[in-house]
Parts: C-alpha cells; structure tokens; sequence
C-alpha cells in the first residue's frame, strides 16, 4: 500500500510480478495450485502525513491563479509563520494534477487495485529534517522519505488543506470504481463529515418495513436476472462503471472512533458499503472497554482485521492471527466461524458483489 511519492513506484514494481507472473506461479503451477484473477492487491493513494507535499493547482486553475513557490505554498499549508531553513529542508511541492494522473494509470494498469492508503489525521506533527551528519544512521530497511527516527516538530498540516486532497482521491476512487483504505486519527467527525460530501445526493431511499414487503413481491423470474446482471458486473475487466464522486466500498483502517460515530456510518441511506478494520498494534494492543463496544457494535459483514504493520513476515502473520482471536472473542465466534466470515468480509471489501464472495 502506496502512502507518498518514495514508494508508488516500489509498490507498482511488486504488483506486477502478479500481473507479469513469472517464476512464483510457475512454482504454484508445479505443485498443483490453481492460478487465481489476483495474488497480490496493491494500494495507490498518498497519506495524510505527507499532503503538505501536494500543491492544490487544480484549485488555482480554476480561478486562473498564478501557482505560488514552494515556500509560499508551505507557509499556507503548514502550522508555521516562519523558519525558513525547515521550509528549505522540504521536497519541491507536486501538483495534485500530476499525483492523480498517476494512480489513474496504475489503476488502468491494475484492474483490483485499491486507492489508499489516504485520510485525516489531526495529530500528526512533521519531523525534522535530517541531519546530514546522521545521514549514515539511515536504516537500509525503510524506504526513503519515512521518519526514521527523527525527532518531531510542532508543525501539523492544516485540516483544510489534508480534506482538499483526501476528496480528490476519493473522487477519483468513485470514478473508477475503486475501493479506498481510509487513515482516521483525532478526526473522527470532520473525516465523517468529509466523506459524507462526496456522497451528497446519492443518498439511497430507506423504504419503511411495509413498504419493503410490498416491493419484495417479486417474480422468480426477475429474481434470476438479478444475479445474472450481479454476475455480469462482478468481473472489472469487463465491467462498465458508473463514475460517481464517492467510492463503491470504504474500510475505515484500525478504526479507533467511537460507537456514536460508528453508527452514523451505519446509516442505511449511506450508498457506499462502509467496513470497519481493527489491529492488534492500534485497537487491541490494551483491550479497552470502548474498543469492545465498538467491535461488538460492528455488522458481522463489516468488519475486517489487519495487522497495520510496515512489514511483511513472521510478525505481521502473528499480529493477523491475534487479531482474528481478538475479534473472535468479543464477538463470541468459534474461530472457524469466525475466520470464514472475515474472509468472506475481505473479498466483498476488494472484489464488490457480497453474494459472489
């Protein structure tokens, strides 16, 4: 999963050695494992800690606008009213066009791929620039452009600014049809109210029980040729999208709001289909009564597990399996139960139709 600009290139490189295939699945071929449509699901989508390196020039074009610096720029979109010498530490600006244009093409390129991992954040501070004197000390493990270590400053991105970029994503998500992983931290209602836009007057009608039954007299016939244009639409290489400016699915990644918050996006007018995500390092890491409620408040088809680990290995496959347990227990399932449904959760959230999962 994509979070700036060091590492969309790195994550597009990986995805095609699905696209590509190559040795690996020769070696499931070899052993008599059936070749799925995906192996590998990537992510495109720039975080929330980084927006300030994006410049907003789709906003100036519209107003026909000279585009400012860059050190204009990160003056109005930065906490700060001075220290030039932070400002001069930062990446030239890019412009949201270009951002854009690229996870269209890699989204062209990958027909699963998700649009993340994108959001809000209202905590987050910028670190330091680096120390040329510690240039040495750089961990080889990480890739360029993560904190590494460095202490943080007292300037954050402001909200307005971080909402700009996360819309333009998500726009672009609801253009091509795409699901979206979503970062939300201290901002749980202005994330909400964010979202919310982009489905204004979207809405779907939210029938009364008696009217449901009225409509549920449907003939078997017609019934058939539901699932048959279910069926039709299920495989994106062949599927015609509708653009609308919100996505089709949104997984709110190692939700930490609160109930009162969860349930509005439980709100049966909302078109998107909304899951819930939780993690052992975020959500369980000190079993909480608030995490608790939350996760017992969730739909059984709405929620999903994650390890929200940098890294692949032993340890992400450890953080995964606790937080299936995890899940389990409160929400009193046997662990086969459990773990089929959440399965069943994660195919709906990448791949859509929730019957054909």
């Amino acid at each position: 999963m994509a979070t700036r600009g060091e590492d969309q290139e790195i994550v597009r490189q990986f995805a095609n050695r699905d696209v590509d295939k190559g040795p690996v699945f020769e070696e499931l071929r070899s052993l008599g494992i059936e070749e799925s449509p995906c192996r590998i699901v990537p992510s495109f989508g720039w975080h929330p800690w980084f927006s300030h390196q994006i410049l907003d020039d789709l906003s100036y074009s519209q107003s026909k606008t000279e585009l400012p610096d860059a050190t204009s720029h990160y003056k109005a979109v930065l906490s700060l009213t001075h220290d030039d010498e932070f400002i001069l530490s930062l990446p030239q600006p890019r412009p949201l066009s270009s951002l854009l244009s690229q996870i269209r093409e890699h989204l062209q390129r990958f027909p699963y791929a998700l649009v993340g991992e994108i959001g809000i954040d209202r905590s987050f501070r910028l670190p330091m620039h680096w120390d040329p004197s510690r240039e040495a000390a750089k961990s080889a493990s990480l890739t360029p452009g993560s904190r590494d270590g460095r202490p943080l400053t007292h300037y954050r991105v402001h909200i307005d600014h971080q909402r700009v970029i996360l819309k333009a994503q998500l726009n672009l998500a609801g253009e091509m049809g795409r699901p979206v992983s979503v970062h939300g931290v201290a901002a749980h209602g202005i994330l909400f109210e964010t979202l919310k836009e982009t489905w204004k007057g979207y809405e779907k009608e939210v029938l009364s029980k008696r009217e449901q039954r009225r409509r549920s007299g449907i003939s078997a016939a017609h019934h058939d040729e539901d699932i048959d244009d279910q069926l039709s639409v299920h495989n994106p290489k062949s599927q015609i999208i509708e653009p609308k400016p919100y996505p089709p699915r949104i997984c709110l990644h190692s939700y930490s709001g609160p109930r009162n918050v969860l349930e509005q996006y439980l709100d049966p007018a909302i078109p998107a289909t909304i899951f819930f995500s939780f993690s052992c390092l975020v959500n369980f890491s000190d079993r909480t009564e608030k995490a608790t409620e939350v996760v017992k408040a969730v739909p059984k088809n709405r929620i999903l597990v994650e390890s929200d680990l940098h890294s692949a290995g032993e340890r992400m496959d450890q953080l995964l399996e606790d937080a299936v347990r995890s899940v389990c227990e409160i929400k009193a399932w046997p662990l086969v139960e459990g773990v089929t449904q959440l399965a069943q959760n994660w195919r709906h959230f990448v791949f859509g139709d929730e019957k054909l999962v």
